[in-house]
């Protein structure tokens, strides 16, 4: 098969644990891309903290995109432009903060290039952390959100909100896309915006069939990519159920998986060493 596009998750799968891209994973990604392949980033990240990877990785140069808080937003990387945009209303941001708590657990959202929280806490600390934007506490989070944001997060320790995840995706299920991208981040979007159908509606934008297509992840909110892509990979380093879905396992992101797999699959080299 020969790839047209390969989409990339970034923290724990593109990215090593210190947020860099080695040097033999940006050197198969140049020379993709040299090859008229096409390297989409897909993270749940927002937009602000994931355009320094794009300027490493030159995107903007080969015509690329970027696929951001978990597909809710496609942006053309050479025109900035968003080509897809999905947002909740104030009045549904409203409603998660009621359940949030209810539940007990922290909850933010974004405003511009700001993270909006009204209770300081450790995990939206290490959103801020990851993607560069500050953190504004407000008096109100109802106040403060008068409209319409991408996504809301719910925040809080792993083993909580492992419970909060199916609870919620139950009875939220005809409301919103449901979904953790770390074991402390509970992510809510527009019903059916996930990494994977913004991915489908990417790849009819540009003509590309879905066989054409690798994705790599290696947490749940990858799974809907990973299954839609012609070659879906999860990293090894990902959770063990999500390796049993993934068409292929790779190494781990602290051990050049992400190159590996462009270099075996793409750039036709020896088998994975």
């Amino acid at each position: 098969m020969s790839y047209k596009m390969i989409v990339l998750d970034l923290d724990d799968t593109l990215l090593r644990d210190d947020h860099s891209i080695s040097t033999r994973t940006k050197q198969a990604l140049m020379d993709a891309q040299e090859m008229g392949v096409k390297v989409v980033l897909a993270s749940g990240r927002p937009t602000f903290g994931m355009k320094h990877i794009a300027q490493e990785l030159s995107l903007a140069e080969y015509g690329s995109f970027i696929l951001s808080f978990n597909g809710g937003k496609i942006i053309n990387c050479k025109t900035f432009e968003d080509v897809f945009s999905s947002t909740l209303s104030p009045e549904a941001v409203h409603d998660l903060y009621q359940i949030s708590r209810r539940e007990g657990v922290f909850i933010h959202t974004y405003l511009g290039e700001e993270i909006i929280t009204e209770t300081e806490n450790p995990y939206t600390t290490i959103e801020s952390d990851l993607t560069g934007l500050p953190i504004k506490v407000v008096d109100s989070f109802i106040n403060g959100v008068t409209e319409p944001v991408v996504k809301v997060l719910m925040v809080e320790a792993p083993e909580k909100l492992k419970i909060l995840e199916s609870k919620l995706q139950g009875e939220l299920e005809s409301e919103f896309s449901v979904m953790r991208s770390k074991p402390y981040f509970l992510e809510f979007t527009e019903k059916g915006v996930t990494k994977g159908t913004s991915l489908n509606q990417l790849i009819q934008l540009l003509g590309i069939k879905r066989e054409e297509v690798i994705a790599i992840g290696d947490s749940y909110n990858d799974l809907a990519m990973i299954e839609f892509a012609g070659l879906g990979v999860a990293m090894g380093n990902a959770p063990e159920d999500i390796k049993e879905i993934a068409n292929f396992v790779t190494d781990t992101n602290m051990n050049d998986g992400v190159a590996k797999v462009v270099e075996d699959f793409i750039l036709k080299k020896s088998l994975l060493v």
